[in-house]
């Protein structure tokens, strides 16, 4: 199609390229609201659900912590399994991002801007 156009061809290939990496964006940034991970804390007592995009989507406490003199361990517990389930959500999202980048022949840890 492009033979002979030199550069020019060369020039529609890259843009070909980069149409079709922008759709695999869109595509996977619409996919990391729909992935989740899980995070807990307390061996199991409290975990929370991301999406790979870090948005809490839900928690599950163990009903035998409830304890008025443990308010503060059960807040402890809450916030460590949302912070582990965040950073499941970042290795994730990190993980399918570089799944797009090796396909396209880039390096797999190449941090893209979005």
């Amino acid at each position: 199609m492009f033979k002979g156009l030199g550069q020019m061809g060369d020039m529609a290939k890259m843009m070909k390229a980069a149409q079709e990496m922008q759709q695999k964006m869109a595509s996977l940034q619409e996919e990391m609201h729909k992935l989740t991970v899980t995070g807990e804390s307390g061996a199991g007592l409290v975990k929370a659900t991301c999406t790979a995009k870090g948005e809490l989507k839900g928690l599950d406490i163990d009903p035998s912590i409830f304890n008025a003199d443990d308010k503060e361990v059960v807040e402890d517990l809450i916030l460590a399994a949302i912070k582990d389930a965040q950073q499941k959500a970042g290795e994730r999202a990190k993980e399918e991002m570089g799944k797009i980048t090796e396909g396209m022949g880039l390096p797999k840890d190449m941090d893209l801007p979005f």
